[in-house]
C-alpha cells in the first residue's frame, strides 16, 4: 500500500483547497477509486473524503427541471419519484448498470468521473498510455473486443463505462462545478473528451475542480424513451452497444429526438446532425435507418471489435422503434438485436 494523507473536510471551500494537489483524490462512494487504488493504477497522495459535504440533495430548479446532487447516490436518484415520473429514460439508465449493492454506495459525482474501460489500463504490467503516457496502447492490435470503433485515435480505444453518462447526454444535462477558480457550468456534450493525444485526460475538470450537481433540463422525454443495453449477461456487465433514446412526437410526426450511444466511445456518442434527421418525420425504419448509417459514419473497428458496428447499427434502429412506440426496453428482454 502506497501512504497517502486523508482528509474528511466540512465544507465544500475547504475541500477544493485540499483538492489543488496534483496528486490528490476526491473520494465518494469509493466504487472506482478504491478498485484503482487496490490495482496500484490510482496513486493519489492525499485522499479528500467529501462524504459529509451538503451534496446529496435532489431538488427542484427554478424555472423547471431538476437538480441532482453529486453525493446522492445512483440508487436513490433512480428511485426518486421526480426521476421515475419525468425522467424515466435516466431511472433506466441508472438500473441497467452494475447491481444493486453498488448503486446504493456508487454517487452521481463519481459515476460522471468514474475511469473509462480497458482490460489494459487496469493491469499494469501491459503498455498504457492513459496509465502512462508515451508508454504504447496495448489494446491495439491485442484483445480488444470491447473497445471503440468511434472517436478513438492512435493513442487510446478504450470505452467510457457509465449508462447513466449515456442518458444524461441524451437528455442534454449540465454539469455545475466549483475549484480554486469559483463556479462554472459545464455542457454535458462538453464535459467528456476523446482521447486525441492526451489519452490520460477523461474529462474538461480542472485541477482541484469538484463536481458539486448535475442539473437536468425540463423536457425529460417522459412518454416515448428508451435505453436499450446489449452485453455479454444480463445483469452487472458493461455495455457492448447502448442506446439512449428521447423523442418528442407530435401530431404523428417527430418533433425532436435525442439519441446516445454508449460502449462505442470514449465517451457518450452523439450526433446531432443524425438526430436532425428526424424533425418532421413519421416514425419507421427508413428513417430510424438513415439515422443509424449518419451515427455510426466513419466507425472502424480494430479486429475482434468489428462486430460491434453491425451491432450498433442495429441497435440504434430497434432502440428508435421502441421509444416511438412508446414501448421502453424492459430489464428482462433477453434479445440481443
Amino acid at each position: 500500500m502506497i501512504r497517502f494523507d486523508y482528509q474528511r473536510p466540512g465544507a465544500t471551500a475547504e475541500a477544493v483547497s485540499a483538492g489543488r494537489g496534483e496528486h490528490a483524490a476526491y473520494l465518494a462512494g469509493g466504487t472506482n477509486l478504491v478498485d484503482l487504488m487496490k490495482e496500484n493504477v490510482a496513486r493519489p497522495l492525499q485522499v479528500i473524503d467529501i462524504n459529509h459535504l451538503p451534496l446529496d440533495a435532489i431538488e427542484e430548479r427554478e424555472g423547471g427541471g431538476l437538480r441532482l446532487g453529486a453525493l446522492a447516490t445512483n440508487a436513490d436518484t433512480a428511485y426518486h419519484p421526480r426521476v421515475q415520473k419525468d425522467y424515466p429514460l435516466l431511472a433506466s439508465a441508472i438500473l441497467a448498470g452494475a447491481s444493486p449493492q453498488l448503486r446504493n454506495a456508487a454517487t452521481n459525482g463519481g459515476n460522471i468521473n468514474q475511469r473509462t474501460r480497458c482490460y489494459y489500463f487496469y493491469d499494469v504490467d501491459t503498455p498504457c498510455n492513459k496509465r502512462n503516457p508515451g508508454e504504447g496502447c496495448g489494446a491495439i492490435g491485442g484483445v480488444n473486443r470491447i473497445h471503440a470503433i468511434l472517436g478513438a485515435s492512435d493513442q487510446c480505444i478504450a470505452t467510457h463505462p457509465s449508462d447513466m453518462c449515456i442518458a444524461l447526454a441524451a437528455l442534454e444535462a449540465e454539469v455545475q462545478v466549483t475549484g480554486p477558480e469559483g463556479e462554472r457550468t459545464i455542457a454535458f456534450a462538453d464535459y467528456h473528451r476523446l482521447p486525441g493525444d492526451e489519452p490520460w485526460r477523461d474529462n474538461t475538470l480542472r485541477p482541484g475542480e469538484l463536481v458539486t450537481a448535475i442539473d437536468l433540463p425540463p423536457e425529460g422525454f417522459a412518454s416515448n424513451y428508451t435505453y436499450l443495453k446489449l452485453r455479454d449477461r444480463l445483469s452487472y456487465a458493461f455495455a457492448l452497444v447502448s442506446v439512449a433514446v428521447g423523442m418528442r412526437i407530435e401530431g404523428g410526426e417527430i418533433a425532436e429526438a435525442r439519441v446516445a450511444l454508449g460502449g462505442v466511445a470514449h465517451k457518450p456518442w452523439r450526433v446531432p446532425e443524425a438526430e436532425r434527421l428526424l424533425r418532421g418525420e413519421r416514425p419507421g425504419e427508413q428513417a430510424f435507418r438513415a439515422v443509424a448509417e449518419a451515427m455510426l459514419k466513419g466507425a472502424r473497428g480494430q479486429g475482434e471489435n468489428d462486430f460491434k458496428i453491425d451491432l450498433a447499427r442495429r441497435a440504434i434502429v430497434r432502440a428508435l422503434s421502441q421509444a416511438a412506440a412508446g414501448t421502453p426496453q424492459s430489464q428482462t428482454d433477453k434479445r440481443i438485436a
